[in-house]
């Protein structure tokens, strides 16, 4: 038998549930995964609170993009995954109905990669998304290169963190927004050459000085809504913003600036790509041998928590640090 996370209606944390079901058989192509940790993600507890871009179908869905375990068995036609191994689930695109919150999940042996030898089980189930996300949008979709100014809002959370650790790796310079004065010294130590507070500092203005008026470069804007005029207002002339994230809910404004270059990343488009993969998990490794990609944690919770799990990560006592869900 194996535990897993549902549930039936949209609401808070106290929706969520732990039930046994068999193990599931990895059809052919497949593998079956024995989940040690997973991680909270931003589009969980949208999901779980009816608030996410996609829609998930009710009763029975479930939770859970990212993790980190054992295979266990594989189907047939699989090559190159063998039992025993230990790897990250690099895409779960369809969370609603096999989501990583459970003791055992069957998934494409193609959405498995090797777990890198250096981190431990929390920080290997904490890693992926951030890692991947901050990769696809600032070096697949944005181009980043050494020198380039990268703005990064929501930079306190998992995915901003993860973007100024890969922006100092290739030689860029992250400038990093936050909506409070107080995590200025907390992001400095996380590597932001400058921080920009909105709770003090006037965003365009900030930047144009950082940048001796010329604008930034690129902006990775993870949380939408009306805050991304000003992102799009301190960029230099041909500069680019990639949106990658829903933190603010309200709506985002169309600015018909000509000059800048606006895209949105969506993860499971790359994720997809054999290739793209392949140079986010050579990067990947490299950083974690050369000490410069960890994730931020918090703290570890079993899976028959979760529910405390998603009340810790709503109330913001995390301060952006990645949640561990424990299974086994």
């Amino acid at each position: 038998m194996s535990r897993v996370v549902v549930f039936d209606r949209f609401g808070g944390p106290e929706v969520l549930q732990v039930v046994e079901e068999e193990a599931p058989e990895p059809s052919p192509g497949d593998v079956r995964v024995r989940i040690e940790a997973t991680a909270v993600n931003p589009i969980d507890a949208m999901m779980r609170a009816g608030t996410s871009p996609a829609p998930v179908p009710l009763p029975g869905a479930r939770l859970g993009v990212e993790a980190t375990g054992i295979v266990e068995a594989v189907g047939d036609g699989v090559g190159g995954v063998s039992v025993s191994d230990a790897v990250i689930v690099t895409a779960i695109p369809d969370a609603h109905l096999r989501g990583s919150y459970a003791d055992r999940i069957t998934i494409a042996a193609t959405s498995v990669i090797p777990r890198p030898a250096g981190l431990t089980v929390p920080e290997a189930a904490a890693v992926w998304v951030a890692f991947s996300t901050a990769f696809g949008a600032l070096v697949e979709v944005a181009g980043m290169r050494p020198g380039d100014r990268v703005v990064i809002s929501g930079a306190s959370g998992s995915v901003g963190r993860a973007a100024i650790q890969l922006a100092n790796r290739i030689g860029a310079v992250p400038i990093a927004v936050t909506r409070r004065s107080a995590r200025r010294a907390e992001l400095r130590a996380a590597g932001a050459a400058e921080v920009v507070a909105t709770d003090h500092d006037d965003l365009v203005g900030a930047v144009r000085e950082i940048t001796r008026g010329a604008g930034a470069d690129m902006a990775l804007d993870l949380v939408r809504g009306p805050g991304q005029r000003d992102l799009i207002r301190a960029l230099r002339p041909s500069g680019t913003l990639v949106a990658a994230g829903f933190l603010d809910n309200r709506p985002t404004p169309v600015v018909g600036d000509p000059t800048v270059r606006v895209a949105n990343y969506r993860g499971f488009d790359f994720l997809s790509d054999a290739d793209v993969v392949a140079r986010m998990e050579t990067s990947l490794n490299a950083g974690v041998r050369a000490g410069t990609f960890r994730p931020a944690l918090d703290t570890v919770v079993p899976l028959e928590r979760i529910a405390e799990a998603h009340e810790r990560f709503e109330s913001g006592e995390n301060g952006g640090r990645k949640i561990v869900v424990a299974a086994g």
